[in-house]
């Protein structure tokens, strides 16, 4: 659901909508209602969390979030990705209530193919995220964007490997198992 505004919404507009349990992101000030996720998509981000997790808590790199958490890209932009793996090297972002500005990489389990393959895609990519994930339930896949190059896709049975995250491998048959 679109929540139209007469202008443009900013991150203070966002930090007043009303606490009454529904999610919202904000992108380029309009105020998106995000509903809550399926039984399966939380399955999935968890074994997910979980490899990226316990490979950074093994080997260090930066810290790595699920939402929902606020990331500002900017005052207009309020997202709340499955996902978020902040380098050590942008550590700076992270706050007490949020981050603000641009992680190192995100990942989507997608709900919504037009917002997170298409809309948020573009949202991450013009501002410089390093690597972006949009994993897709059914049919098992993960879209993967990196600037500067063409969009792949990798499927059950590979085992793929995030370019911002050196030695961190992920087998998709396991992450996809029912």
């Amino acid at each position: 659901m679109v929540v139209r505004p007469t202008r443009v919404l900013t991150y203070e507009d966002y930090a007043r909508f009303p606490d009454d349990g529904r999610r919202f992101e904000v992108i380029e000030g309009e105020a998106f209602m995000v509903p809550s996720p399926e039984v399966a998509h939380q399955e999935l981000l968890q074994r997910l969390f979980r490899y990226i997790d316990r490979h950074v808590e093994s080997n260090g790199g930066g810290r790595v979030f699920v939402a929902p958490l606020d990331v500002l890209l900017s005052d207009v932009n309020v997202v709340q990705p499955d996902v978020i793996f902040v380098s050590d090297e942008r550590s700076e972002i992270v706050g007490v209530k949020n981050l603000r500005g641009v992680p190192t990489w995100l990942i989507e389990i997608v709900s919504d193919p037009v917002r997170d393959q298409k809309v948020k895609r573009d949202l991450y990519m013009s501002f410089g995220v390093d690597e972006y994930w949009a994993v897709v339930p059914k049919p098992a896949m993960i879209e993967v964007h990196v600037p500067g190059l063409a969009a792949n896709v990798v499927e059950p049975p590979a085992r793929i490997r995030p370019a911002c995250l050196p030695g961190l491998e992920i087998d998709l048959s396991e992450l996809f198992a029912d």
